[in-house]
């Protein structure tokens, strides 16, 4: 089989079931919604895995298939691209987005079966699954472009789906505009790096471009540090990366499949794609790898500790997102980019769960989100508890056991012992995964222990378990396929990766074993989740302590994310408003005004000869065939 050949079909039955549904969604049986919605994607990751066996048995190391559909334009040599590329590292997204994608979708068909948007919500959730489908098969910054933007269109319909007559209407339109403003900075700056690109090289072909750029700059080089801050700057948008990570809290206004595919599974993690797929731009910008290991080093630290304090369940996961996102943007920071995808892969399995399970449990409690409100729910609802303690077993990386462990790991230990690592970097990372497993086990403890607050309104079908049980068990065993370096130097993930990204460098001699660091990172993650049992799994202290949120100075600073959006208000918002009230009536007003009034008053002089008097058309006819023939006759 020559996959080059049905690599278009991939993206393409995701578009083909946006169009049908968002053109006949209202005319179509209610019933076949979901079966269409779900059933393009599952097509879709079937080729996927018809693709990925095909290229994984036959194609050499390194090897790369593509699909060219057709050039969009060519104007002086420069001529974008149509076409599909697939390597090892567009093959793991894929197959991510199409697989975990399906699940979702499959989910979504019972929880937002009672929803007036029925056809509207599965006609977004497959446009946005074409769209990042797009964004990791391009070979082309601007087709890339095209999906990236997709995907932000998406996030923006999804997050404001309730914009309706509900009661928080307002504050989920808010939210919308709150993601599509925040991240549209980042993907102005990453735009203009695109143009600086082609300034640089007259294409925008990423493969041309990482095989150029080498040769034209040097190591840290201006051109080369400016490249590699405008692509960051887009990466940190759309991964909600300090400094613009306020918007992925709000984004929660949105359905909780929503969450579990957009701001958990993929959308969020194409920051990390964009470092990667462009690994060799920050490899020749030194300085701002390093500042992209500070980042995701400061930005996992700081969610962690918002973490802790949240009371909504869907805000407690949403700071873990930032967070791990965080560590997947330390890895790339430290060289480790295969790390940093393999952990890409790992979250989306077991947050994709924890996301899913949380709206069950949503769904089950008749919509209520404040785990002060909920507790005791272990044995009403089983699936969701085990599958659910699953997944947050593999978020707090308990040891040996979850796919969690394996790939935080192996981040942990190349911040340390790579060669672009240092000990603050690892100190970092191993703090803020004992607050992971402090944090996580808190949700858990509040959720399904201790006395039942709310009476359940709602028992999950099938729809719902069958995509939890699934996560659940991969979000155990997933991990296996890349084992540590020190427990028998097995690694296939990383070196099916590693023939397209390049390999972490270690340091010729790192003063502490990966045993050792491992063992520490292990004892935290027990002991974070043993101090959560101690303080919310014990009847007494669930008692005690669980009774209302607590409160305080502090409190209020990492609940509200360490207030950086009073910050933006009091730095960017209010002056930008107060500029505005004070030079709303500017000149400038006055020229677009006077524009208007002249316009309309050629309008009214041109209409007054519209009169519907014959004779004075022929009045006017004559009169202009004797000035054309004057000014004739005078050249």
């Amino acid at each position: 089989m020559n996959i080059a050949n049905i690599l278009w079909l991939i993206p393409f039955f995701p578009l083909a079931g946006f169009l049908v549904l968002a053109l006949f969604g209202n005319k179509i049986k209610r019933s076949l919604v979901p079966v269409i919605g779900a059933g393009v994607v599952a097509v879709a990751a079937l080729i996927t895995l018809v693709v990925g066996i095909d290229f994984i048995s036959n194609a050499a190391p390194g090897a790369v298939v593509e699909q060219h559909l057709w050039t969009w334009f060519s104007i002086g040599g420069f001529h974008p691209e149509m076409t599909l590329h697939l390597d090892a590292l567009s093959l793991t997204f894929i197959f991510v987005i199409t697989f975990v994608g399906f699940l979702i979708v499959l989910y979504s068909a019972e929880y937002m079966k009672g929803d007036e948007g029925y056809p509207r919500f599965f006609a977004y959730m497959n446009l946005f699954i074409f769209s990042m489908l797009i964004l990791v098969l391009a070979n082309d910054l601007l087709l890339l472009y095209l999906g990236w933007e997709g995907v932000g269109l998406c996030s923006f319909l999804l997050i404001g789906f309730y914009y309706g007559d509900s009661k928080d209407a307002e504050k989920n339109a808010y939210a919308a505009r709150k993601s599509f403003l925040i991240t549209r900075i980042g993907d102005t700056s990453m735009i203009l790096g695109f143009f600086l690109l082609v300034k640089s090289f007259n294409t925008l072909n990423i493969s041309e471009i990482l095989t150029a750029a080498p040769q034209a700059w040097a190591s840290n080089s201006s051109t080369a540090i400016w490249a590699a801050v405008l692509l960051l700057g887009g990466a940190l948008g759309k991964s909600a990366q300090l400094p613009l990570q306020t918007w992925l809290p709000d984004a929660m206004a949105g359905p909780s499949p929503v969450s579990a595919l957009i701001h958990a599974a993929t959308m969020v993690t194409a920051g990390v794609y964009l470092l990667a797929r462009t690994n060799v731009l920050f490899e020749l910008a030194p300085s701002i790898q390093l500042l992209v290991a500070i980042i995701g080093a400061a930005t996992l630290f700081i969610a962690s500790c918002s973490a802790l304090v949240q009371n909504d369940i869907k805000r407690v996961l949403a700071y873990s997102t930032i967070s791990q996102i965080g560590y997947m943007f330390l890895a790339c920071g430290v060289g480790a980019w295969s790390a940093g995808i393999f952990h890409f892969m790992i979250h989306a399995f077991f947050k994709a769960l924890l996301f899913l399970g949380a709206g069950a449990v949503i769904l089950a409690l008749h919509h209520e989100q404040d785990m002060f409100k909920m507790g005791g729910l272990r044995k009403k609802l089983p699936v969701v508890f085990w599958t659910f303690l699953f997944g947050s077993a593999a978020l707090a990386s308990i040891p040996l056991i979850t796919a969690g462990f394996y790939s935080k790991d192996a981040i942990l230990w190349y911040s340390f012992a790579s060669e672009k690592g240092s000990a603050w970097l690892w100190m970092a990372g191993i703090v803020s995964a004992f607050l992971t497993a402090l944090y996580t086990f808190r949700m858990v403890f509040l959720t399904f222990y201790g006395e039942q607050k709310t009476a359940v309104h709602h028992q999950p079908g099938l729809t719902i378990k069958i995509p939890l049980v699934i996560l659940g068990i991969l979000s155990l065993v997933a991990g296996f396929i890349e084992l540590p370096h020190n427990m028998g130097h097995f690694t296939p993930f990383s070196n099916f990766l590693n023939t397209v990204l390049p390999p972490a460098v270690l340091s010729s001699a790192p003063a502490v074993g990966e045993a050792v660091l491992q063992t520490v990172a292990a004892v935290l993650a027990l002991a974070g989740a043993f101090i959560a049992w101690q303080m919310y799994g014990k009847k007494a202290g669930a008692t005690q302590k669980v009774n209302a949120p607590a409160s305080g100075s502090l409190f209020n600073f990492l609940y509200n994310g360490w207030n950086f959006d009073k910050l933006y208000d009091a730095v960017f918002v209010r002056p930008m408003v107060w500029i505005s009230r004070v030079n709303q009536k500017d000149f400038v007003d006055s020229i677009y005004k006077g524009v208007g009034k002249m316009n309309l008053a050629f309008n009214s002089s041109f209409s007054r000869t519209q009169n519907g008097k014959l004779r004075f058309y022929l009045f006017g006819i004559g009169i202009g065939a004797f000035i054309i023939l004057t000014i004739i006759l005078a050249l």
